[in-house]
């Protein structure tokens, strides 16, 4: 019998839970489909010793199955090696994969990642760690470790996500002194979050600005403006809720490179929803066509 091409890694911890019915479906699914092998991923911290080792057993493409810092994580040992990303999206927001048209349904998204079209798209980078959505310093960074008790207490949604926004900005505010350069023009600004997006699906589902730069191959910089911590909440509401608007709530600046330096050197940098501890100055950067990845011919036409 022929070895199959492509393996699937399943993070059991995103999103749904590995003995749900619905994951434990998905599980019997891959496992009787004679086109893929199956990793199921135990311990989040293995990731990319597994990824390594799948791409070492000859494997052309890999399936991430998870939310997305567990298919950032997949992605970071995949740029440049030709071998190609399959996504399965199970987290909570799904930004990446829905930003490609790839599908919610667990069943359209296998048959996309097992046979669909590859395109190369671009990655975010930060000091050599690459993101697909967004990376982060202070205010957001805050909130993903607040988020993570609140998953623990309350199990893993929309709801909680939007919870531990509010229960961080009540108890954790703390702006930043940074010295950003974008472009090579350099300023000095107080805020409470530096947010780098490299996503035009996220900046638009939150109603942005910077999509079209973004598409063209830059970053997109969002500054929150230095605010009390009440302020600074509803701004976060309204971000969820719609209207936003920036110059009132929000400051951007877009460009190819961008470096932000703050007088703390070591700080949580959160990308694609998880932290680590990162050295700075933080230097941010496009790769592009660097990820080759499979989605539906309908959005592979469309990217192309």
């Amino acid at each position: 019998m022929t070895k199959p091409k492509i393996c699937v890694i399943l993070n059991a911890a995103s999103g749904k839970k590995k003995h749900a019915p619905a994951t434990t479906a998905l599980i019997d699914t891959i496992r009787n489909d004679p086109r893929a092998d199956l990793t199921l991923l135990d311990h989040p911290r293995d990731l990319g010793r597994v990824v390594r080792d799948t791409v070492a057993a000859g494997y052309t493409t890999i399936v991430a199955a998870g939310g997305d810092g567990t298919i950032c994580g997949v992605s970071a040992e995949l740029v440049d090696t030709g071998v190609a990303l399959g996504v399965l999206p199970m987290g909570t927001f799904n930004f990446f994969a829905r930003g490609l048209g790839i599908p919610d349904n667990p069943a359209d998204a296998l048959e996309t990642a097992f046979e669909g079209q590859i395109v190369s798209v671009p990655v975010g980078d930060v000091n050599g760690k690459i993101f697909l959505n967004n990376a982060s310093l202070g205010a957001y960074a805050t909130v993903l470790d607040v988020r993570e008790g609140v998953y623990k207490q309350w199990g893993r949604s929309r709801i909680a996500a939007y919870w531990s926004v509010i229960k961080a900005m009540l108890t954790l505010y703390n702006p930043l002194k940074l010295t950003i350069t974008v472009d090579g023009k350099a300023m000095h600004v107080r805020s409470p979050m530096a947010f780098v997006a490299s996503s035009a699906y996220q900046l638009e589902q939150y109603d942005f600005d910077g999509a079209d730069a973004v598409r063209q191959g830059q970053l997109a910089l969002i500054l929150a403006p230095d605010n009390n911590r009440v302020q600074l909440l509803w701004r976060a509401a309204k971000i969820l809720l719609g209207g936003i608007h920036r110059g009132e709530d929000y400051l951007m600046y877009t460009g190819h490179k961008i470096t932000i330096s703050a007088r703390k050197k070591r700080r949580l940098v959160a990308r694609d929803g998880e932290n680590a501890q990162m050295v700075g100055p933080y230097h941010f950067k496009m790769r592009a066509a660097a990820l080759q990845v499979r989605v539906p011919d309908r959005a592979a036409k469309e990217t192309i």
